[in-house]
């Protein structure tokens, strides 16, 4: 065992980690922050001694569906069991092994296309608590931004009822120079900016802030009110018609299956002969195009001039980077980037990239958000968390139970702490955009949107 010399747990919930890929270095640097007593799980040695050396957390060199091994664990004494390793089938042992082994929730990444039109399946019979698939959330955030590509991101609230929409305020809107109360008194509609990222600072506006052109601006809507009010604001607002697609890996054949569904044509470039093969047959009203996809002349006969967006979903960073960088610059079409590493983001957002998609922050958030569910109060649940502007601002959709601090008062009169905005009220599937005079009821599910980190109780909105 590598790691601290082993010691009561005083806060927080033990959690199993197995696989030190990552994701689960993504899942370590996260969860210790929160104070979680952690034990990371890896065949790798040298993995495991690296994690325990850069992080407090207990570390074990072993198999992960060892009984014994998880024993060394301490399984039986574990609230939570993640398995992330690179095989699905490894996964889903780990969790049978520990679900016998001891009584925690067990969850596992399953990114096979197989398994996962599988997962109601799979996660009843062996009483899984989540199964997460990177590639596949990651399609549906994609699938997200072209169905409305003058955003920057979109993320789903609510079961789909509300959406939380990213864009950038171009030179010469109408946005420009508006402050937000004026906004809401010109514009009819349920929306609410909350929050604006200008320059390196991050704001959490009220009604006296000022919007300015290169504002990247966040606002939450009804989901049937957000194409209307970027009407209303100048931008365009139809979905793409057709879309190239660079890579055939999980992610490509996730995001053209839900393309295909809603009738956008898809185009995809696949260097391997034997992949092409396979997407051909799976997705038969494809264009299925072997070739190599970072030739610049392949591109062009394959008509990346005329596209209306374009996604690099390559397996390698550099090169999704420059198709972009390429497909800006030679055509008009909405951009969208893969990227799977996060340690040069802070370079990465002054490139002119489009929309990029963080597949390891969308599996580590919905991780996240069930760490904090369980650790919560029964007051209250978290349904669903976001993370905006490199991690600087948390929006999270909490389920309010009976015995809070928070409900039937008006929000004017709430305690509110600063930096923050309860910016949707979800009653019954009707999405309210709130105002002073509204009041949290139990059952409604409410997003929050705050500088703020760590909350995991709607109560600690409250000073």
């Amino acid at each position: 065992m590598f790691g601290r010399e082993k010691k009561k747990k005083v806060k927080g919930l033990h959690i199993i980690i197995v696989g030190c890929g990552k994701v689960g270095v993504t899942l370590v640097e996260r969860l210790v922050q929160e104070d979680h007593d952690i034990t990371v799980v890896d065949k790798d040695g040298d993995k495991v001694e690296g994690l325990t050396n850069r992080h407090d957390v207990y570390g074990i060199t072993g198999n992960g569906a060892s009984f014994n091994t998880l024993m060394e664990a301490g399984i039986e004494e574990a609230d939570i069991l993640i398995a992330v390793t690179g095989s699905d089938e490894l996964n889903l042992l780990c969790c049978v092994v520990a679900k016998q082994a001891g009584q925690c929730d067990v969850i596992a990444r399953v990114r096979t296309p197989d398994y996962s039109e599988e997962a109601a399946y799979l996660k009843a019979k062996l009483e899984l608590a989540m199964i997460i698939n990177p590639e596949l959330e990651a399609a549906r955030e994609i699938a997200r931004i072209l169905y409305l590509p003058t955003s920057i991101g979109v993320s789903s609230f609510a079961r789909g009822q509300a959406e939380m929409v990213r864009i950038k305020v171009p030179k010469g809107n109408m946005l420009h120079g508006k402050k937000i109360v004026e906004l809401g008194q010109e514009l009819s509609g349920a929306v609410l900016i909350c929050a604006v990222e200008r320059g390196s600072d991050v704001f959490i506006p009220d009604g006296s802030f000022e919007l300015a052109e290169g504002d990247v601006v966040t606002f939450v809507s009804p989901a049937r009110d957000a194409k209307s009010f970027l009407r209303k604001i100048g931008f365009q607002t139809h979905q793409v018609k057709n879309v190239m697609i660079i890579g055939g890996g999980r992610s490509a054949y996730y995001l053209s299956k839900q393309l295909l569904r809603v009738g956008i044509d898809v185009k995809i470039i696949e260097q391997d002969k034997v992949r092409s093969e396979e997407l051909c047959a799976l997705l038969p009203k494809a264009v299925v195009i072997n070739g190599d996809g970072t030739d610049a002349d392949v591109l062009k006969e394959a008509g990346i001039e005329e596209v209306e967006s374009f996604v690099a979903l390559t397996g390698i960073d550099e090169e999704n980077i420059l198709l972009t960088l390429h497909a800006s610059d030679v055509s008009e079409a909405k951009v969208v980037t893969k990227i799977n590493r996060t340690m040069f983001n802070k370079v990465i957002r002054h490139l002119d990239l489009g929309s990029v998609v963080y597949p390891k922050y969308i599996t580590t958030e919905a991780l996240i958000a069930f760490v904090r569910a369980k650790n919560a109060s029964k007051n209250s649940n978290i349904e669903t968390m976001v993370h905006l502007f490199d991690n600087r601002v948390e929006a999270i959709e909490f389920v309010v139970g009976e015995g809070t601090d928070v409900t039937d008062i008006p929000l004017s009169r709430l305690r509110l702490k600063s930096h923050l905005l309860v910016a949707c009220i979800n009653r019954a599937g009707r999405v309210l955009i709130p105002g002073g005079s509204d009041e949290i009821k139990v059952g409604d599910s409410v997003i929050i949107v705050t500088t703020h980190t760590g909350f995991d109780d709607v109560q600690d909105i409250l000073r």
